[in-house]
């Protein structure tokens, strides 16, 4: 392939033409007239120049500086050039695609949303480099299938994205979440950057669990008259755990010596990420592989010892094409006879599963009931959702063949994949799907339970979720009588008169929430008199089943809702019954800028007397099922603490990962540095837990307040059945205690 010309090659160059506002760096229309006017010919190289990180993108790319399968002693087998699958978003006219081409790595896909350099792109390298790819597509919205590319390599892209009057929760966090989905397990995004503070914040956050990140810089051979900025590399790679390890960074001490604040800031954004990292490591539960497991680090696994539970992560470069977190089981002799000697459990996440995966006495429970001397329970998460049972089986295979090994014989193993009969449903139909660009797929779904006495609930799932269903409310038996007269198919645009209940709550959170509130609000003697209402905040609608309730039940509020996508509006709207009044507003926006915007308020009455989180992690690779990590860091929770009232109630519940259940320790610690008067309760069976952060220091006494709010309840409502349900939520009450 015949040598680019050098000259074109400049370091590090940003052209006049080049659109020179925030605004304009992400807007279509701005690049389209940029590359019509200039062609794809008269380019330049946004950040370093091939030869400047040639060798180590190579290398990056070749996957030789893996480590960490070390420690669960799986082989890495080097692939050829060819066979790595690399995406790169925002490409532009840069060469980089072409230089990579050029040293082999052919299968390459480009992606810009614009459609003059996508062209032009197209037509300079359709001869030379056939087998390159190119897509005109937005990097915030890329719609390829997950877990399809080895490597994305992003060459100034993000830091496009990031302008800081946009902030980093709209195009930025849509980007990186879709680069967390593309990358397969062990896939490495390579992001060259500034590494100005707003990209660092969002790298070191968005890629703390389940990601191993190292910091390289670019070597300075900038010509005279280009940015002195120092550019830098920073590799992240999936684990196959959700772990968390610290960011290693490879610099020089004479480079860091040479360098201004540019290097400073990054080192000290550093040593911050790192301490939180550190704190986070200490509560990472152990797993083991099934190579440790053969080794006797926990016994001899060729033999069913009583009442062991080991969690396991399967799965091997070469031989299977997925990796699996597991947890298994050997039943006590005692609890026996058995009617399976193994058997292996195929588990969708689901609110059921995820219970059973939290607790070991759920999952004891599980094996009591199948009948099983060992039961291996594997995990099953939205990056399987497009493969078929017998797939699953077949890649998991070899793995169960080696724990059916139990004894002086090979004993077969029984496949089940029972999330219906785990979950207790009888009956089950799809009501709606919509996907939307910033929330995902979301699903509207009616179901029977068995013991439900065949009344239908009405849920509501998103897919990104790890819980999967958000909240669900009970049919009218008004409504169900009219569907039964009148059978009739659901339309796509509204719920067909089908009446939601808005009187009654089901899950375990929002009884707690109203529990919560009514205690503390009750032992703060805030009152309403002369017409004052208990201002509430709500983050994320869901199905609007919780604000719905409080409206309807609880006439001294006035509630606020926030959510960031319309699309959610629309389904509650639609298919819940949700409606706004004087008394109910939703607001369509960030919830960080609007609780930091209530925070830096100071009009007369604009504080927040109850903030409520009701939003579950759109992170597959957080540690958390819920909240979303955002909604835990520190900085958070004190511009929640100064958007309160001095009477101000903060609400969320914190549910971690099933291999992750040790990290409510950080969580604590990062409360009690902002609140020092906290307070929890556990519901549904100890998987959720519930957070009460009172502004005020003064501690409350939890036995006067439980019997204040009897008697409050009793003169003011009546004592509905509801307030039976809340009367016993309240007593569970506990103050939160760190761990000594």
């Amino acid at each position: 392939m015949a040598e680019e010309n050098p000259a074109k090659e400049s370091c590090i160059r940003i052209a006049e033409e080049l659109p020179v506002t925030a605004v304009d760096y992400i807007n279509q229309e701005s690049w389209d007239s940029f590359f019509t006017s200039k062609g794809t010919d008269d380019f330049c190289e946004w950040y370093a120049d091939w030869p400047q990180f040639r060798t180590s993108l190579k290398n990056l790319l070749s996957f030789q500086l893996a480590e960490e399968l070390n420690h669960f002693s799986f082989p890495l087998l080097q692939p050829l050039p060819e066979e790595v699958s690399i995406l790169v978003p925002a490409c532009g006219a840069s060469r980089l695609s072409e230089h990579l081409y050029d040293e082999g790595f052919t299968d390459i896909t480009n992606v810009d949303f614009s459609k003059v350099v996508i062209e032009a792109m197209m037509k300079r390298n359709i001869r030379v480099r056939p087998e390159m790819k190119w897509r005109v597509m937005d990097i915030t919205n890329i719609s390829f299938p997950s877990g399809i590319f080895d490597a994305i390599v992003d060459k100034g892209g993000l830091d496009i994205l990031m302008d800081s009057e946009h902030g980093p929760r709209s195009g930025p966090l849509s980007y990186i979440s879709k680069v967390k989905r593309l990358l397969k397990a062990g896939g490495r995004y390579i992001c060259l950057t500034l590494a100005e503070p707003l990209v660092l914040d969002l790298l070191f956050s968005k890629f703390r669990f389940g990601w191993k990140i190292n910091l390289y810089t670019i070597s300075d051979e900038a010509s005279p008259g280009t940015t002195t900025q120092q550019t830098f590399m920073l590799v992240a790679e999936k684990s196959y755990l959700t772990v968390v390890s610290r960011i290693v960074p490879f610099m020089d001490v004479s480079f860091v010596e040479t360098q201004g604040i540019q290097v400073d800031e990054l080192l000290e954004a550093l040593k911050r990420e790192n301490t939180i990292r550190e704190e986070y490591s200490k509560s990472t539960d152990k797993w083991y592989s099934l190579e440790e497991l053969k080794q006797g680090v926990n016994g001899n696994i060729g033999v069913i010892e009583s009442g062991r539970v080991i969690k396991l992560f399967l799965g091997e470069t070469g031989i299977s094409r997925f990796f699996y977190t597991c947890v298994l089981l050997d039943a006590p002799p005692e609890t026996g006879p058995f009617s399976k000697q193994f058997l292996v459990l195929f588990l969708q996440k689901s609110q059921a599963s995820q219970k059973i995966l939290a607790s070991e006495f759920q999952q004891r429970l599980v094996l009591q009931s199948f009948k099983a001397a060992r039961l291996l329970i594997i995990v099953l998460d939205s990056s399987y959702y497009r493969l078929y049972s017998d797939d699953i089986r077949e890649d998991t295979g070899y793995f169960v063949a080696e724990l059916c090994q139990v004894g002086d014989d090979d004993t077969d193993a029984e496949f089940t994949a029972d999330d219906g009969t785990i979950e207790g449903i009888k009956q089950n139909k799809i009501v709606h799907q919509v996907s939307s660009v910033l929330t995902g797929q979301i699903s509207v779904e009616d179901v029977i339970y068995n013991q439900s006495q065949d009344i239908t609930f009405r849920r509501l799932y998103f897919e990104r979720a790890e819980s999967l269903m958000h909240s669900e409310a009970p049919l009218s038996t008004e409504a169900l009588r009219q569907k039964k007269e009148k059978p009739k198919k659901i339309d796509s645009h509204a719920s067909s008169g089908v009446k939601v209940e808005h009187k009654i709550l089901t899950t375990g959170f929002h009884k707690g929430v109203i529990a919560g509130l009514l205690l503390f609000s009750t032992h703060s003697k805030r009152t309403t008199k002369a017409g004052g209402l208990v201002k509430t905040v709500i983050i994320g609608l869901g199905p609007g089943i919780l604000p719905m309730f409080m409206r309807n039940r609880l006439p001294s509020l006035k509630i606020e809702v926030v959510d960031l996508d319309p699309a959610v509006l629309n389904v509650a709207s639609n298919y819940f019954g949700f409606t706004e009044d004087e008394r109910l507003k939703v607001h369509i926006t960030d919830a960080i800028k609007f609780v930091r915007e209530k925070a830096n308020s100071e009009a007369d009455g604009s504080k927040v007397d109850l903030l409520i989180i009701d939003v579950d992690s759109s992170d597959s690779s957080s540690g958390l099922i819920s909240p979303e990590a955002d909604f835990v860091e520190e900085s958070f929770l004190l511009t929640v603490k100064d958007s309160l009232s001095d009477k101000g109630l903060f609400i969320f519940k914190l549910i971690p990962k099933h291999y992750f259940t040790s990290m409510r320790a950080p969580v604590y610690s990062k409360l009690k540095r902002v609140f020092s008067n906290l307070y929890h309760m556990y519901v549904d069976d100890g998987f959720v837990e519930i957070i009460f952060a009172v502004k005020k220091e003064a501690p409350v006494e939890l036995e006067e307040a439980c019997e204040a709010l009897e008697r409050s309840l009793r003169d003011n409502y009546n004592m509905h059945p509801w307030i039976n349900n809340v009367l016993h939520d309240s007593k569970l009450i506990k103050p939160l205690l760190l761990p000594s």
